[in-house]
């Protein structure tokens, strides 16, 4: 059950060892602590490969442990994700080691949620204050947690000694998961990091051709193309050119798409295109409609011109939509039904087999059409009337599935809302969190909203917050099985 964990940790020690790149390159002095953290991580996971048994078990016990195993490996992550944090301020001075500067282990481990759950939230303040090496850690966490820890396992080893469908299956437990064997998966999967590869490198690309420093392209490409939504400026993407502007919220906007439906677009298999068009069509309807709407509010209530009224909607509603959390201005300026249009919209999220947080809008479109045949059936009760997606008939099983996921998400919701009342922070800034770390939006409301941060919050309303920030990225019920009293019993 332990030992898969290794392999993501050695991956992790890994990615804090290339962050000593711009730790020499600008000469931070950040190098000492980036190395320690990279080694510890690297060799607790070498330990835990190498130490502990390879698991056999029973299909249910596969599938009970890939839950622990999920959970665990997320946490685990997150935990070790704080070291660069806590040790990159050590400087060597010649004969001893000093602190020069320290972060909390609570700011800490929040920060390392937040980055590896693409959450995007933040408790720093002044982000340029960071060295180089951190900021790129912060990205590069994005961007290995957009793609998925256990799906990024899954595509390089070739066995963990656990059932590979039922680790995929704990981690993504979306309606999009549905008729996937462990062959289509292990396929998929490959697939899914080839266009992940691809798409990274090619906004890099443009993103230079734009304009940008290559140290600017790299870090923005791995916080957008993750939907994540670090930066490595104070002002998140604002200072940006129009043109720079809109190829990120491109990139978002491509990292809200299923990513099945990508490679098959890529390689030209038309077939495979059709079974998924329904959850396109409506991802792309919520983009258009939401960003007409904001414009018009905008331009109308606010006074921007039609260009910058524009380009402002499309990139902040795509960033909202796809629980990005890029910042183009302070929303919290914003006219109130506008903020309250990013709750619904951060909560719906991009499509499923995506980066991006929230229910999916394959969830919201079954329930919309679920709801509309109830309606119907009210008025012809002896009608064959079933909800369908894609020309096809959706399961009980599934519209089951999808209903009690969004209950679950409600719940969740109300529950993180009260406890973050009853840490002492205002309802205002409390709802905006619930929704931002559940959603995997980040930024919420008040002082967490816009260009603010998570800074002033209690210590623990932090911790809170990443354990919404966990549910909200294995969508609450991988979590809250473990809840369950029958989950141990017979094991």
């Amino acid at each position: 059950m332990l030992r898969p964990l290794g392999v993501p940790l050695i991956g992790e020690g890994v990615g804090m060892l290339v962050c000593l790149i711009p730790a020499f390159h600008y000469a931070d002095g950040s190098h000492w602590g980036i190395l320690a953290a990279g080694l510890i991580t690297a060799l607790a996971g070498l330990l835990l490969l190498r130490r502990l048994p390879r698991h056999r078990g029973t299909d249910n016990a596969d599938r009970r442990s890939s839950f622990i195993t999920v959970t665990l490996m997320w946490v685990v992550m997150c935990l070790f994700g704080a070291l660069p944090f806590l040790l990159a301020g050590v400087r060597y001075g010649g004969s001893v080691f000093d602190i020069h500067f320290s972060i909390s282990l609570t700011d800490a481990v929040f920060e390392s949620f937040s980055g590896l759950t693409t959450t995007g939230a933040t408790i720093l303040a002044d982000v340029e204050a960071l060295p180089p090496s951190l900021l790129l850690w912060r990205s590069l966490s994005q961007w290995l947690g957009g793609f998925g820890i256990i799906l990024l396992v899954l595509a390089v080893v070739p066995s963990l000694g656990l059932n590979k469908y039922a680790l995929y299956a704990a981690e993504t437990s979306s309606a999009d998961n549905s008729g996937k064997t462990a062959v289509t998966m292990s396929t998929m999967v490959r697939q899914t990091l080839v266009v992940y590869l691809s798409l990274s490198a090619l906004f890099i690309i443009l993103l230079m051709l734009s304009g940008m420093t290559l140290w600017e392209a790299v870090n923005l490409t791995f916080t957008n193309i993750s939907t994540g939504g670090f930066s490595i400026y104070s002002d998140s993407i604002a200072r940006f050119t129009p043109l720079q502007q809109y190829l990120l919220a491109t990139s978002m906007f491509v990292g809200g798409i299923n990513f099945a439906l990508l490679y098959n677009f890529f390689t030209f298999r038309w077939s495979k295109i059709k079974r998924k068009l329904d959850q396109f069509i409506f991802y792309l309807a919520v983009a258009v409609v939401a960003s007409a709407f904001v414009m018009y509010v905008l331009h109308s209530h606010h006074g921007y011109g039609m260009g910058e009224a524009l380009r402002l909607s499309v990139v902040q509603t795509l960033s909202v939509l796809t629980t990005t959390g890029s910042v183009v201005a302070d929303t919290r300026l914003w006219w109130t039904p506008v903020v309250f249009l990013f709750l619904l919209l951060c909560l719906c999220g991009g499509m499923a087999g995506s980066t991006t947080g929230g229910v999916k809008v394959m969830r919201v479109l079954i329930m919309f059409r679920s709801t509309r045949n109830m309606l119907a059936n009210r008025l012809h009760p002896h009608a064959y009337n079933p909800v369908r997606l894609n020309g096809s008939p959706v399961s009980k099983y599934m519209i089951t599935n999808v209903t009690v996921t969004f209950f679950v998400f409600i719940g969740t919701l109300l529950m993180g809302l009260l406890a973050l009342l009853l840490c002492g922070v205002n309802a205002n800034e409390a709802l905006g969190a619930v929704f931002g770390c559940v959603s995997g939006y980040g930024p919420g409301l008040g002082d967490c909203g816009g260009f603010g941060s998570y800074t002033l919050f209690p210590s623990a309303a932090k911790w809170i917050c990443c354990l919404l920030m966990l549910l909200g990225r294995l969508e609450c019920l991988t979590v809250l099985i473990l809840l369950l009293p029958s989950f141990w019993k017979r094991w």
